[in-house]
């Protein structure tokens, strides 16, 4: 019979991993799956100055930080891309290829990946121009001109909110008209430092190691125009709001979910499977960022080392070590957060 793990964690961005740290703390045999580098979204994130008591870092330092973190507390790691998982039962069941990984509860954090539209210069400029999160990164284009890209509700409040920062912002939208609420379409329309263009949409961004032009086509007319950074701005930004798809696709008949594929769960992260929790961005949420993720994930961790416990008790398994992590007393450390 193979190892049975405590806990497995999928997915090793900063939900999955703050989920570890939670859970190592506590004891529980824990393995993180990832199928790339653990760090998640975060990795592609040049500058991060909104996280909570780290006043400036950079999201690969933060994400290795938190990786150690886990270590430091037995978290163990694999490389496996998961294509196959079964709930049902007190085993939980993940197959990569011909392994297979089992464990008494799950914990489910393969986030949700914002829509990339695809034109040229996008992937290039991800993380160093191009945005597709205005609280992580509007400070970072403060006195500089802003294009935002998109119609919707996220789009037209973004391009509100991004007016604290922005010399200028220009929102781009493909269709004839905004398909937000009136009163949000409204204010973008009267705010004076904000210009709408409908019918028209990014044909390109240009540059070296900055941008330094983006081109435009209005798809009524099929005239194009460009705008080019000053030799004073140096650059711009432009942030793509096309909403987010959760990737959740292999879970798809074994967890609710919504009708936009994100994973139901309550407010102790437990989805309707028992045993099996969801944390981070493939949870309906309204706020996307790093720090509600984590929380997300400190949560799960916290429920399935409830559900692990009473799962053990009620099949006799004794453990073999004190739950008191560091030194800390067994009665009064839960739900602390020292």
């Amino acid at each position: 019979m193979g190892k049975i793990y405590d806990l497995i964690i999928v997915g090793g961005g900063s939900a999955g991993l703050s989920a570890g740290i939670y859970a190592g703390r506590s004891k529980l045999d824990t393995l993180i799956l990832e199928k790339k580098q653990a760090g998640g979204q975060l990795l592609n994130t040049a500058e991060v100055a909104n996280y909570p008591g780290v006043r400036h870092t950079t999201g690969p330092a933060l994400m290795h930080e938190m990786q150690e973190h886990a270590r430091d507390f037995g978290v163990q790691f694999a490389d496996a891309q998961i294509d196959r998982v079964e709930f049902a039962g007190s085993i939980k069941k993940l197959y990569a290829g011909d392994t297979k990984y089992e464990g008494r509860a799950v914990i489910l954090a393969t986030g949700a990946l914002p829509r990339q539209i695809g034109f040229p210069g996008e992937e290039k400029y991800t993380g160093h121009g191009v945005s597709y999160c205005s609280t992580c990164d509007g400070e970072f284009f403060a006195g500089l001109d802003i294009f935002v890209i998109g119609g919707g509700n996220a789009a037209a409040d973004e391009a509100l909110f991004l007016t604290r920062f922005g010399k200028s912002v220009t929102v781009i939208v493909r269709k004839k008209a905004f398909s937000c609420a009136k009163i949000t379409a409204d204010k973008v329309r009267s705010h004076p430092k904000i210009k709408v263009h409908f019918n028209t949409e990014i044909i390109d961004v240009r540059g070296d190691e900055l941008m330094k032009s983006i081109t435009f086509r209005n798809n009524k007319t099929e005239k194009t125009f460009a705008y080019e950074a000053s030799e004073g701005d140096r650059t711009f930004g432009v942030f793509v709001f096309a909403g987010y798809e959760p990737a959740t696709a292999l879970f798809a008949g074994q967890v609710r979910m919504d009708e936009s594929g994100y994973i139901l769960t309550d407010d102790q992260m437990r989805t309707s499977v028992p045993g099996v929790f969801a944390a981070g961005d493939l949870r309906p949420k309204s706020l996307r960022q790093l720090v509600t993720a984590v929380a997300d994930g400190a949560i799960a961790a916290t429920s399935s080392d409830k559900y692990v416990t009473e799962e053990k008790d009620r099949l006799g398994i004794r453990e073999k070590y004190s739950k008191a992590p560091h030194g800390a007393a067994e009665s009064g450390d839960r739900g602390r957060d020292d």
